[in-house]
């Protein structure tokens, strides 16, 4: 829902507002729709969708692709607003900090409930042939995996966690704080323990209390036929491992096709430039023409043209996910003129320049006798 509204006009400022600009206006609209402030019902849904908004229009890279392609070309880039590549709103309370103290209690989430990992992401080259016909290739990889000493729980095996003393055992502390708009008595996370409401006095010795590891290792993924430039494969299960008992998060693994030296691709059709001699294109001919199958024949009629395009049916790429459906091969012919001739070769063409000489003075004589006849 937030992803297809205007940001700009979320925050009412101009395409070209300056940083300082967009920060004044949230300033600004953050008063009248901070959920401490404002009863409304959708109140803390569009101060959400206010964040969202600053969030993007202060990120200068996100700010140019949302310019120039809108939430779609944050999405294609590989930033989403509920996943994969963890973008999106975040932590609304970062924002807020910085403008009244911290974040405000409605909505918070609970710290110790499960979390889903991160989605990941994998740039990856393959060659023009793989892209057409399909590989499998194995891969590695660098995610976070539950720690296999704690199972997760980020203490050493047979230890217990404590009571934060701070929050005891809540996870949220009050706090009276001069802003803005005044006094404001909020609830926020207890910053000794993030929340949880308890502390592990005895790490583990293997994750240092994060529950995860970093794990490099090796995968095998299938790269179907007809992929091309930006596809996104994913691999279900492979990104960060979750916290909590959570779920393992996705990894996304980005495409990239390395250009072909003869061939050039436009979808499902691939297109060839193809070089002949004058005798070919006037006496005509079979010649050999490269595909991705192979070499294929195909027949040249006499007097064909310069820049003539001959097809082959079926020897393009295949359509993902229908490999049986192919595109066609186009071939573009140039005609070539010689440019070293031998004494044999430049007096045939002595020869052929003095028949269609004579062949032109025939034409020309006999248009002027039917001009004397019909005039």
């Amino acid at each position: 829902m937030m992803a297809n509204k205007d940001y700009y006009e979320i925050l009412g400022v101009s395409k070209d507002a300056p940083k300082d600009e967009v920060k004044s206006a949230f300033r600004k609209k953050a008063r009248e729709l901070h959920p401490d402030v404002n009863k409304a019902p959708d109140a803390e849904e569009r101060f959400k969708e206010l964040g969202q908004a600053y969030e993007v229009l202060m990120d200068d890279e996100k700010r140019s692709l949302y310019d120039r392609y809108g939430a779609d070309g944050l999405k294609n880039a590989g930033y989403d607003f509920n996943g994969p590549f963890d973008f999106g709103f975040g932590d609304l309370s970062e924002i807020l900090s910085s403008f009244f103290g911290g974040g405000f209690g409605a909505g918070r989430q609970d710290p110790n409930a499960p979390r889903r990992g991160s989605d990941l992401r994998l740039d990856f080259q393959i060659e023009f042939e793989e892209a057409v016909f399909g590989i499998e290739r194995d891969i590695e990889i660098n995610h976070m995996e539950t720690c296999d000493r704690c199972s997760g729980k980020g203490m050493e095996p047979g230890t217990n966690p404590v009571t934060c003393p701070t929050c005891r055992g809540s996870g949220q502390v009050q706090q009276t704080t001069q802003t803005i708009l005044g006094h404001f008595t909020q609830v926020g996370t207890c910053p000794r323990c993030k929340g949880t409401g308890r502390m592990i006095s005895n790490p583990c010795n293997k994750c240092r209390g994060e529950g995860r590891v970093g794990v490099s290792k090796i995968i095998n993924i299938k790269i179907p036929p007809g992929v091309d430039n930006g596809t996104k494969l994913r691999v279900s299960g492979e990104g960060d491992s979750g916290k909590n008992g959570g779920s393992a998060g996705d990894l996304y693994v980005v495409l990239f096709v390395k250009p072909h030296k003869v061939f050039k691709r436009d979808g499902v059709n691939i297109y060839l430039e193809k070089e002949i001699t004058f005798s070919q294109a006037a006496l005509g001919d079979t010649i050999d023409v490269d595909t991705v199958d192979g070499k294929r024949q195909i027949k040249i009629q006499p007097g064909i043209q310069t820049a003539t395009v001959l097809s082959i049916k079926g020897a393009g790429v295949p359509y993902l996910n229908i490999p049986s459906r192919r595109g066609d091969q186009f071939i573009k012919l140039n005609i070539v003129t010689p440019t070293h001739l031998n004494e044999e070769e430049k007096k045939l063409f002595r020869h052929l320049a003095e028949i269609e000489k004579q062949k032109s003075q025939k034409e020309s004589l006999l248009d002027k006798v039917k001009g004397a006849f019909t005039s």
